[in-house]
């Protein structure tokens, strides 16, 4: 299922992807048969005098004839634009966010949610491409953002300080410094959405909640339409200053993330189907972050 333009296209999105198979089953043998004609008739009117008579107009067959190739070759490169603009692979590293954020805002309607640490990796790419709007919005007018990271307010084995033997040990300040990290993203979207629903030509909205528990996934649904899904390391350390002492805080950017598309396999349509509701369902379940007050109302 797919929203576009605030509408739910669930009736007509099976359509397209019935005419689709149809015409991917369809269409090469159709070309095949008609080339093989255009040859097989040129061929003739050679050593057949009346049929070369009849096609006395050859020029104007060859000149279709180059039109259907450049149809052709016209499909192929449209086919290889869009496997270049959004990787086929099946599994893509975080660091190559970029591309898919700039994939998601070449629509009217773009919605971005998010699932897992600070969410750095994907913040950096949405403010540039917020900021960007001002100047050029495209086609976009309409950008809605939900990003869930953990309650840093509560114990947690990860992030916290590596202890004797490995033990994990909860570090109030540690999370109070990513709770920190957190709120200014969040501020920072929010003020750059804010200005574009003012300049009036896009309505944005920008909102961060928190959930229990530690970071284990990293999903991003971009558009209800594509799904990447990765695990975090949670046993990688860092150092953030001097020699000592050492935390266990995943690392994001470097996170293996597995790719699913509705322009893939049937089977990846249910999957992301199931993506879209769990994020449905924890949205709801999750809390405002503190910084916004314990007034503010969730948004369904």
């Amino acid at each position: 299922m797919s929203a576009r333009g605030g509408r739910t296209t669930t009736d007509s999105g099976g359509v397209g992807n019935a005419l689709r198979r149809y015409q991917e089953r369809f269409e090469p043998v159709a070309i095949r048969v008609l080339l093989l004609g255009i040859f097989v008739t040129g061929l003739t009117a050679q050593f057949v005098k009346p049929v070369g008579d009849a096609l006395q107009g050859k020029a104007y067959l060859g000149g279709a004839l180059l039109s259907l190739v450049g149809y052709v070759l016209y499909d192929a490169v449209k086919e290889l634009s869009t496997s270049l603009r959004l990787p086929a692979r099946r599994q893509v590293k975080s660091r190559e966010l970029g591309s898919f954020v700039s994939e998601a805002f070449r629509e009217r309607t773009v919605d971005i949610r998010f699932l897992g640490y600070t969410g750095e990796t994907l913040y950096n790419e949405l403010y540039h491409r917020l900021e960007g709007l001002e100047e050029d919005p495209g086609p976009t007018r309409r950008v809605t953002i939900r990003v869930l990271i953990p309650d840093f307010g509560q114990p947690m084995t990860v992030p916290s300080r590596v202890g004797d033997e490995g033990a994990p040990q909860d570090d109030p300040d540690f999370r109070k410094r990513l709770e920190r990290k957190c709120q200014e993203y969040d501020e920072t979207l929010s003020v750059l959405a804010e200005r574009l629903t003012a300049h009036g030509r896009i309505v944005a909205h920008c909102e961060y909640r928190v959930y229990p528990g530690i970071p284990m996934d990293k999903i991003c649904i971009f558009n209800r339409e594509l799904v990447l899904h990765g695990l975090y390391d949670v046993m990688a350390r860092t150092v953030p200053r001097g020699a000592a002492p050492e935390y266990y805080d995943p690392k994001g950017y470097g996170t293996d993330l597995n790719v699913w598309s509705l322009e893939a396999a049937e089977d990846s349509k249910a999957l992301i189907a199931t993506w879209n509701r769990h994020l449905d369902n924890l949205w709801r379940l999750a809390a405002p972050p503190p910084w916004r007050g314990p007034t503010t109302a969730p948004t369904p």
